[in-house]
């Protein structure tokens, strides 16, 4: 469905011929029309399939040209046509939030403004407010519009960083306006490692307060645009947020739309059209009669089309649609499965908070066991333990185990792989843990042979049983290191290694994608680890457990979804 897609590009038109001076009456139809066609319940390229685009109210036989060309060759030729005689400069500053057509002729035309550096220097001369129809406040909006674009980043940002933003505007909404339903979807919802941007869905019988209040919080840093039922704001992280309104009939194939992916709902319509419906995010419509059929739940979509729900983690179109087809969408992992953390550091390496405070804060988290891993020697620079060291945490924590029982605390070790391919201790040395963790944590920029091979000389040490961020990737700041995943993962099959899904948002690694590979080509198991340093840090919990469930992993794959009995018998058996 290409509705919104063609609205906007009528919006474009309309703003475009604005600035080049274009008959009053057709800009106005341009955007009657783009309204009507955003508000379709029926597909646009369906009507033009059967060539009856003039029927609608609004579109005449002009607009109907537009728009088949657009659906045809992917642009209208007006629209190029009136780019090539306006400056681009003056395109660039029609983008900027509170600025539109008619504002920017004025400034070209008053200030002989052309550029965003024009713009800029105009607004801090005081030279805007001036204007006609402008003032202080829109010149500051200005300002605040310009720095607002140029600080827009266009990479993702962790999903650690969304997250608690999209929640907090959530629970200020619940709070102050009048919500009966709100839901953040997207790609926080699937739980994507990486966020483009922030949607959140209401309803509510009173939408015009919801965007007030909305648009009044003060993490908004500039309102780009403001509607009856949508707004959108770039917050002060940069990070931009719509909210929508919709009907409580629409609210569950709005849900099922906005979480997406893309390719997921693609193919979502195709089994509609199958059954003679047509899916959008309105609802479920009976194509002879345009009768909604089904709207108000997700549940109630995925029944009508005959398959199972599918976890919003598994919408990436790799299956599960196949998969639910058959009613086989496998029961996945969850943050309640979890028993324990079992990568972690005190205050005996680099950690913050004390042994006995990370126990407080599991309990409080209803684990049963800790596993603590504080660095070992040869990572100097997080204060690495010697084995003396390690014995002194040792007896602090048979001390705790008394004082907390029956919750348990486990001895683990996080050692350093080191770029000659040995690591901090030897065997002997490594029998008074628990377990031991390994991972690289230096000379990253190796080939990829030599890399491979460190990890294999660790795979086959049989006191390690588990390889730690296994692909050293840091999101936004490093690229993962060069790596034959396929070769570790066959080694790590011969001696029953499990690999860590580093729960930390600026890792999430293993990623998805080699989770899975890791699973359904290999065998392998996994440990969900939070890698935390201190106790707030032990919530990212959930973010790895995010990452488990786009990997499809189910409890039995993870081994700290273990109850603590179960767990010891793990330990005992290498």
């Amino acid at each position: 469905m290409r509705n919104k897609e063609l609205a906007d590009k009528l919006h474009e038109l309309a703003e475009i011929a604005e600035l080049a001076n274009e008959n009053p009456f057709k800009i106005r139809a341009y955007l009657e029309a783009a309204r009507v066609i955003e508000n379709l319940t029926t597909p646009i390229e369906e009507i033009a399939s059967k060539g009856k685009l003039e029927e609608i109210r609004g579109i005449g036989k002009g607009i109907a040209e537009k728009i088949n060309q657009y659906l045809q060759k992917g642009k209208i030729d007006k629209l190029e046509e009136l780019k090539k005689k306006i400056p681009e400069t003056l395109i660039e500053i029609e983008k900027i939030p509170g600025l539109g057509a008619k504002r920017v002729k004025a400034l070209y035309k008053d200030l002989h403004i052309q550029t965003v550096d024009d713009l800029k220097k105009a607004a801090e001369e005081c030279k805007i407010r001036y204007l006609e129809g402008f003032g202080e406040k829109t010149e500051q909006k200005i300002l605040e519009g310009i720095k607002a674009m140029r600080d827009k980043k266009v990479d993702r940002v962790s999903i650690g960083i969304a997250m608690p933003i999209a929640e907090s505007i959530v629970d200020s909404l619940k709070v102050h306006s009048p919500i009966d339903k709100i839901l953040i979807c997207g790609s926080i919802r699937r739980m994507k490692d990486t966020i483009g941007d922030i949607d959140i869905l209401v309803t509510s019988k009173e939408p015009l307060k919801i965007m007030d209040y909305f648009s009044s919080l003060d993490v908004v840093k500039v309102i780009i645009a403001k509607g009856d039922t949508k707004t959108s704001i770039i917050t002060k992280e940069n990070l931009q947020v719509d909210l929508r309104v919709v009907e409580p009939s629409s609210f569950g194939a709005a849900i099922q739309y906005f979480t997406g992916s893309k390719q997921h709902n693609v193919h979502m319509r195709e089994l509609a059209i199958k059954r003679n419906l047509k899916l959008n995010e309105y609802g479920m419509f009976d194509l002879d009669t345009n009768k909604k059929v089904a709207g108000g739940t997700e549940e109630e979509i995925y029944d009508l089309l005959g398959i199972q729900w599918v976890p919003p983690e598994m919408r990436e179109d790799t299956g599960e649609i196949e998969l639910a087809l058959k009613r086989k969408i496998p029961k996945i992992v969850e943050l309640e499965d979890i028993k324990g953390d079992v990568h972690i550091h005190s205050t005996y390496s680099d950690g913050r908070d004390s042994i006995e405070e990370l126990i407080k804060q599991s309990i409080k988290m209803s684990y049963e066991y800790l596993v603590i891993t504080d660095h070992a020697r040869a990572l100097g620079v997080a204060g690495g333990l010697s084995i003396e060291k390690y014995l002194e945490e040792r007896k602090g924590i048979d001390e705790l185990n008394k004082k907390y029982k029956p919750f348990k605390v486990f001895l683990g070790t996080e050692l350093n792989i080191l770029t000659n391919g040995e690591i901090d201790f030897n065997d002997d040395d490594l029998k008074i843990f628990d377990i031991c963790l390994a991972g690289i944590h230096t000379g990253m920029g190796q080939k990829k042979e030599q890399i491979t091979q460190r990890i294999v000389n660790a795979l086959k040490n049989k006191y390690i049983r588990v390889i730690v961020h296994p692909t050293g990737r840091i999101i936004g700041g490093r690229d993962e290191y060069k790596i034959d995943v396929d070769a570790v993962f066959s080694e790590a099959k011969s001696h029953g290694t499990i690999f860590e899904i580093n729960a930390s948002f600026e890792r999430l690694d293993l990623n998805e994608v080699n989770a899975r590979k890791a699973k359904d080509n290999f065998g392998l198991r996994f440990e969900i680890g939070t890698d935390a340093h201190s106790t707030d840090s032990m919530t990212n919990m959930r973010y790895g457990v995010g990452v488990a469930r786009r990997a499809w992993l189910v409890k039995e794959d993870v081994i700290n979804t273990m109850n603590l009995k179960d767990f010891e018998k793990f330990l005992k058996l290498k």
